[in-house]
């Protein structure tokens, strides 16, 4: 029998990706899109508006949600910060309720581990305490949307990622630009935790998800994460390039706004809920992931 997986906000860098690796696996694929259809899979719905089809959602066996914009897209004046928590909040609630209406037994929703906000070298498990940044209350909002659907019997899973490694998106194609022209080096202090995790393993980890029975909160990145001065270390080393360089604070707050932050503060968050749950990275160390996704 055909597997049905309805998915929004996947026209990004993740996205593709996962639909993919869900066709693979002999998902039908349905896609929301806010844009006109321009393919029979695809399903226009607005949900600013609360707009989405009736009957669309039935016979799923699960709906991914990675809908959001960029945080690091642009500077955050009041209007951008609005629409970060919105463009994440109301897709969320629309799809968690038409779960419950229509029948869908699992809801794969997108958060960040942004959730937890700075925590120096705390190790942070699923576990933690919700953090007290922009982020973290945007992160909470996130996740108290989609509960709406587990208190109607769905099964939620909250996908809490990381920096994602990939070559066609997020840091690795900055960096490795940085790196190539001998510009690269550590950010700030360089003592911060980035809890990265590569593309890869990022989707096997999602499929993961949709296929099983976990539900509640889950770290999508690698089990070993490093600060920053060892990631840039890394990736210079990968590239045969030196990354002698001091990236002073002030610098990156005039080029990222209140994004700056995140960058300078970061988590030390680990996998327990993944790994707990059986599933086995490809790429255990940042090594591995990032000389997977450079090569």
């Amino acid at each position: 029998m055909t597997k049905r997986l309805v998915a929004a906000g996947v026209s990004g860098f993740l996205g593709p990706r996962v639909v993919a690796a869900a066709t693979a696996q002999g998902y039908e694929v349905t896609t929301l899109v806010r844009r006109a259809t321009s393919a029979a899979n695809e399903v226009q719905w607005n949900p600013d508006s609360g707009e989405l089809p009736k009957g669309i959602l039935e016979g799923a066996d699960a709906v991914l949600n990675l809908c959001g914009v960029g945080v690091a897209d642009k500077r955050w004046n009041d209007e951008y910060r609005k629409l970060i928590t919105s463009s994440r909040v109301n897709p969320t609630k629309l799809l968690a309720s038409r779960c419950i209406a229509e029948g869908v037994p699992s809801l794969i929703n997108a958060s960040a581990v942004g959730y937890y906000g700075p925590r120096g070298s705390e190790i942070i498990d699923e576990k933690a305490l919700v953090g007290r940044t922009f982020l973290a209350k945007v992160c909470k909002d996130w996740e108290e949307a989609a509960d709406i659907a587990a208190d109607g019997g769905v099964r939620v899973v909250k996908l809490r990622t990381g920096l994602v490694l990939g070559p066609e998106g997020g840091l690795i194609p900055k960096l490795r630009t940085l790196t190539k022209l001998f510009v690269n080096g550590r950010i700030g202090s360089g003592k911060q935790y980035w809890p990265w995790i590569s593309v890869d393993d990022w989707v096997d980890a999602t499929m993961f998800l949709i296929n099983g029975t976990f539900s509640g909160p889950a770290n999508l990145t690698g089990p070993q994460p490093v600060t920053n001065a060892q990631f840039t270390k890394e990736i210079g080393k990968i590239l045969s390039r030196p990354t002698p360089w001091i990236i002073p604070g002030f610098a990156v707050h005039a080029v990222l706004g209140d994004f700056a932050e995140e960058v300078l503060t970061g988590q030390r968050a680990i996998p327990a809920a993944l790994e707990d749950a059986g599933f086995t990275f490809s790429h255990a160390t940042v090594h591995e992931a990032l000389r997977a996704e450079l090569s």
